[in-house]
Order: C-alpha cells, then structure tokens, then sequence
C-alpha cells in the first residue's frame, strides 16, 4: 500500500510493475491526494522503500501487509545501467577512481582493498565495463603549474545490504562481512564472463 500526491502515480507505476506488483485499489481524497494498493511479491519489495522515497520526493507513506503465499509470478526486471568492474586486485587509488568516475558512479574510496571481478561502481551505459581503480598516475621529471592541486573525487555512493540485494543481476552477488558490503561478478575474470557469453561451461568462482 502507498499514498501520496497524484503527480507522483506514472512513476510509481512504472517502477512497481517492474516488480510484478499488480494494482489492487485507487482511491482519491479530492485534495490531490492518492492511495494505491497492490499485490506484491515480498522480493519485489527488497529496495523499493527507498526507489519510493525518491520517486515521491519523500512525500508519500509506504506500509505493507502480509496476505498470503501465492504461485510464482515470474523473474523481477532490472531497472538500473551496466556496472563497472575491477580489473585487477589491488588498493584502490585517487588517480583510478578519478579515471572510473568519468565512467559512472563509484562505490569504494581510496585505501579499499579490491578483487578482480569485484564490482566498484555504475556506468552511466546499460553495458558493463572492466577499469582499473588501483592505476597510479605515472611519474615524470617535468612538474607543471597544476601538478601539485589534488584531485578532488566524487563521494563514493554507499549501498546498505537492502539495496545491494535490490541492485545485482542474476550474474552477481552480494558478499557480506562483519566490516564491509562488497558486491562481484559471479565468475571474476573477464575470461570466464566472455565463456559464460559465448554459452561455454564455467566453474563457479
């Protein structure tokens, strides 16, 4: 069950299908306000809270109700870009996370320890894309005027386990320690994501 202003309706019924969620009840209060019910799938509802929080701009209430078990309705669309991948293990560095981020969103600060095959950012384009976060800017002997200014990095976007669950696909996981949330491709090297592509068999990472 939702409510909030009406203005708020096509996308909350955009996002909401894409979670097999099926309207149930509309009722208006003639004040522009609106009450929407539907029928969800409880996975449906990992991430939704704050996708809710967004898409009414914090002026909407969300509350849901257990009703019953219900036949399998079917897998849950992905709405989100491709992913940027590690290329290699390493420490994570300003110079590299500077590079990434002109690709997309980081998830990781410099200092943070990575895997190959372990996801650290969102490109801004549907396909994935493999960047190298441990890069050190090569040294040289000239120093220009600007060499010295620090490179200032975007706040990396932190992702609670909720929203890890609601973010991967199929081929990624969440992995969950007592000190960090850290998400990866299922098979880690980008020899056995072209295999898997290809229709080959691979062993699970």
């Amino acid at each position: 069950m939702t409510s909030g202003r009406e203005t708020y309706i096509g996308p909350l019924s955009e996002n909401l299908s894409k979670r097999q969620a099926k309207l149930t009840n509309m009722n208006h209060d003639g004040s522009g306000n609106v009450r929407l019910e539907y029928d969800i799938p409880t996975r449906g509802l990992i991430g939704f809270r704050n996708a809710f929080l967004t898409l009414t701009q914090g002026n909407g209430a969300l509350g849901s109700l257990l009703v019953g078990y219900q036949p399998w309705s079917g897998p849950i669309g992905s709405i989100r870009m491709g992913v940027l991948i590690a290329s290699e293990p390493g420490v994570a560095v300003t110079y590299g996370l500077n590079n990434a981020q002109e690709r997309g969103d980081t998830f990781i600060e410099p200092g943070t320890q990575v895997y190959e095959g372990m996801i650290v950012g969102l490109n801004t384009r549907p396909a994935d894309l493999v960047v190298n976060v441990c890069k050190e800017k090569k040294q040289t002997n000239v120093r220009s005027s600007t060499s010295d200014i620090a490179v200032r990095l975007t706040p990396a976007v932190k992702l609670s386990l909720e929203q890890s669950l609601d973010f991967i696909n199929a081929d990624e996981l969440v992995e969950v320690t007592p000190q960090s949330i850290r998400l990866r491709k299922r098979y880690l090297t980008q020899h056995e994501r072209s295999r898997m592509r290809e229709g080959q068999p691979v062993a699970a990472s």
